[in-house]
């Protein structure tokens, strides 16, 4: 891959993008205990790219037993955004990079106020986009799992900090849990989704992730919140109709590769192959992302490479994806 391009990563998480050492060091800085013995015991915990996770809830795990919990506090929180931001730009040259977090999943439970965690990861954004010259913004996920009305504050306080880096909301978390009434539960978040746009926010959901939901998920998702893009996605690709909905409402995937064959979204590269070709033919428009660059031993120089060299995506094709990535962007200079 040239080393000239510059790279776009609209999908990666705070929980997943910190390097290990990076995490070691802020977990003794606040006397964190932790259930290992030594750092190469650290590194493996959270590490999901071995054999060791089977489902999307393993990898799940992963990031809520221990990596959200080690950037609970304002300090790890700013230090942790610094960090992902520069080397993402110095590692791939990711000169455009949006960062999504759950601020109540870093504010224990309510110990922490919310708006110093949030306030604390502008710090850390700004101190290296300045730094590096590049553009970022932040993602505010609301939780499956949680009541409605802590995701109600969520929102709030996306709009609230909208004009400081802020851009937009996303839906995550797993599907698995209620399958007949994934329908139900996007018209929950209807309103709250019709909220954000109308404040200006951006909108994105985690959805189509899981094997053995289908696409039904997706449709409804598209349907019901209207969202810009959508995380993952690739059930659809097994959906004529739901791959008309994307391509006629202009949605666009944030497809992870790596993160989707730990997870055993799909199934390995021939599969994977397999949902973005269909994707393609379809006119479905894709992006290439990361999910969490550490804990899947990753970057986005090596998602493209690995797309090439599998033989899924040509250069063009790689370059389309790029284009599409800035066009479909939160922040200035995109949708």
């Amino acid at each position: 891959m040239p080393t000239t391009r510059f790279l776009s990563d609209l999908h990666i998480h705070v929980g997943g993008a910190v390097a290990p050492h990076i995490l070691w060091s802020i977990a003794h800085q606040q006397g964190f205990k932790l259930p290992v013995k030594n750092y190469w015991e650290f590194v493996e915990l959270i590490s999901a790219s071995s054999n060791k996770v089977k489902s999307l809830e393993e990898y799940l795990h992963i990031l809520h037993t221990v990596t959200e919990k080690i950037q609970s506090s304002p300090a790890a929180i700013e230090r942790s955004i610094y960090e992902i931001i520069g080397k993402e730009y110095r590692g791939s040259r990711v000169s455009r990079i949006e960062l999504r977090f759950n601020p109540m999943k870093r504010n224990v439970g309510g110990e922490r106020d919310l708006d110093h965690i949030i306030h604390a990861a502008l710090r850390g954004m700004d101190r290296a986009s300045l730094e590096y010259d590049c553009q970022a913004g932040l993602i505010f996920c609301l939780a499956r799992e949680f009541e409605p009305r802590l995701n109600e504050i969520i929102l709030e306080k996306a709009i609230k900090y909208r004009r400081r880096g802020v851009v937009g909301i996303d839906l995550a978390g797993s599907e698995e849990h209620a399958l007949e009434l994934r329908p139900k539960d996007a018209e929950l978040y209807a309103d709250i989704y019709r909220r954000a746009r109308a404040a200006g926010l951006k909108t994105t959901v985690h959805t189509g992730e899981t094997p053995g939901t289908g696409a039904d998920g997706v449709r409804a998702v598209v349907e019901l919140l209207q969202p810009t893009r959508i995380g993952h996605g690739v059930r659809a690709a097994y959906d004529e109709n739901a791959m008309k909905m994307l391509r006629t409402q202009g949605v666009t995937l944030e497809i992870c590769p790596s993160s989707n064959l730990s997870t055993r979204a799909v199934s390995g590269w021939d599969e994977m192959k397999h949902v973005i070709r269909t994707f393609l033919d379809r006119k479905v428009k894709i992006t290439i992302n990361t999910d969490g660059p550490y804990l899947l031993d990753t970057d986005m120089k090596r998602e493209i490479e690995l797309l090439l060299q599998h033989g899924i995506l040509d250069e063009a094709e790689v370059d389309q994806c790029l284009v599409n990535a800035v066009e479909a962007s939160f922040l200035p200079g995109g949708t």
